[in-house]
């Protein structure tokens, strides 16, 4: 009996010696969210997004422009307690949780302790993730479904039965998820799926995962139908595309027809594609009615203009992303000025706007404009954290992972693909936004860490534990493996 009461104590002290490191880094993240939350008296709210989700969350039906209903769910699950300090919240705790789900994957696929909390410490600690999770915004719950659809995905080497099929309609859930909160997202399914049947996983899996991500996108087609009158996902998809034209569009050389000709270029001049959306004096809103009711129009003008100067297309797509690996900051529009410190002062919101009153009434009647509290506000200004860590960093990690995706596919591709895409397919679609650079980060520490592990093990070689196709042999779990070793 003694014996007995023995075995569960030095496996549980055995899980512990094995994971300190990574808990002490946990514990330290937990207590800066902590102390974000001491240093801001309330979540930060934007005009007019955050607005917007709130609004949907209590009106529940699909926005007609650019921001599906998948964020608002969550919200609306929210509701009763009607404070957005709980949302900060539970996005805290999400980004947390993105950075143990990183862990527990390179741990997983055999990385020591101090490799796989390395990756993990970029989700955890840039200030640009932890004021994410302080704002009203869809980007936190997108980031940790992707990463949460990567772990289901590369948690096992080799699936077959009913594993492939559960494993791959998991991922494809969660990916539709994703999707429905952030439509850029959505063609991560066929990504997925794709990169399934290159490295050889079971057809089954990849076949389940684009049928239970296409099922949740074919319902909210039809939900946004009975609604909007077309099959769609949002109404702001070519609005997007006209922006990002506008900023080599040469109509000499694209010849529209006539009912396309009012969306040429007129002579307004912004520093960025997505402001074009909003400028009063661009073609698209110096047409009749709502921009977004010319969306079909857009878009038609749009890929006429993509076909007609493609390479400079290319080239303003390109040079928006390299943007993102700078070693110092660059204001993307020059409104906008990039930080990785914590700000103080006060954010008041827009005086007059009907918007801001109903959703104060109907969903939390504290809403007010986010202000700093010291002293918690100095202690969080004086914390450091480079701008070359979060940008010049992020290339070097693309470029170990691209790397590691060309010489072992069956074990980077998957994630490296994935970061590739989060990174570039905001700007093909629109614009540059240091904000949307954000979800690839995660997938792309991933990436690097699975490759610098990979490219340093024989590709022939087997690690201790593993059976000849791949897989977890009962003895090789992550929590016995150090144990082992010593």
């Amino acid at each position: 009996m003694a014996s007995a009461r023995v075995g569960p104590r030095l496996q549980a002290s055995g899980i512990l010696r094995a994971h300190r490191l990574f808990g002490c880094v946990l514990v330290l993240a937990a207590a800066l969210r902590a102390l974000v939350m001491l240093a801001y008296d309330t979540a930060r709210l934007y005009w007019y997004d955050s607005f917007t989700y709130l609004d949907t969350a209590v009106h529940m039906k699909p926005p007609g422009a650019f921001h599906p209903a998948g964020y608002s769910w969550l919200l609306w699950a929210l509701r009763p307690f009607h404070s957005v300090e709980l949302i900060a919240g539970l996005q805290h705790a999400m980004g947390l949780g993105t950075g143990v789900m990183i862990y527990l994957m390179l741990r997983r696929r055999s990385l020591p302790a101090w490799g796989a909390t390395l990756a993990a410490v970029p989700v955890l600690f840039d200030p640009a993730f932890l004021r994410l999770e302080h704002a009203v915004l869809s980007d936190e719950l997108v980031i940790f479904l992707v990463v949460a659809a990567l772990l289901v995905l590369l948690w096992r080497r080799e699936v077959s039965g009913r594993a492939a099929v559960w494993t791959g309609g998991a991922a494809g859930v969660l990916l539709a998820l994703a999707g429905l909160t952030r439509t850029a997202t959505v063609p991560l399914i066929a990504l997925a799926a794709l990169c399934l049947l290159l490295r050889r996983a079971s057809w089954r899996q990849a076949a389940a995962l684009a049928v239970a991500g296409a099922l949740p996108l074919l319902g909210y087609a039809g939900w946004y139908a009975q609604h909007h009158g077309r099959f769609a996902l949002s109404g702001s998809d070519g609005v997007a595309l006209w922006a990002r034209t506008m900023t080599f569009a040469d109509c000499s050389v694209i010849e529209p027809p006539p009912e396309q000709a009012p969306l040429c270029p007129n002579g307004a001049v912004q520093d960025a594609a997505s402001e074009y959306v909003w400028d009063p004096r661009a073609s698209l809103n110096r047409m009749p009615g709502d921009r977004f009711t010319h969306n079909d129009l857009a878009r038609a003008f749009a890929f006429r203009a993509i076909a007609a100067q493609p390479l400079d297309y290319l080239r303003e797509v390109a040079g928006d992303t390299s943007l993102a690996f700078t070693w110092e900051p660059v204001p993307h529009p020059k409104r906008m000025v990039p930080s990785t410190a914590f700000a103080r002062g006060a954010w008041p919101l827009p005086a007059g706007q009907p918007l801001v009153d109903r959703v104060r009434r109907e969903y939390d009647p504290d809403i007010r404009g986010m202000r700093s509290v010291e002293p918690y506000a100095s202690i969080l200004a004086a914390y450091p954290y480079p701008w070359f860590l979060h940008g010049t960093l992020f290339g070097v990690l693309l470029l170990v992972g691209g790397a590691g995706a060309v010489l072992r596919p069956r074990l980077v591709l998957l994630p490296w693909a994935f970061a590739v895409f989060l990174l570039v397919a905001p700007v093909a679609a629109l614009d540059f936004d240091h904000r949307y650079v954000l979800p690839a980060i995660p997938v792309a520490c991933v990436a690097a860490a699975l490759a610098v592990s990979a490219l340093r093990r024989p590709s022939s070689g087997r690690s201790p534990g593993r059976r000849p196709g791949g897989a977890i042999t009962p003895r090789a779990t992550i929590m016995l493996r150090p144990r082992e070793r010593a």
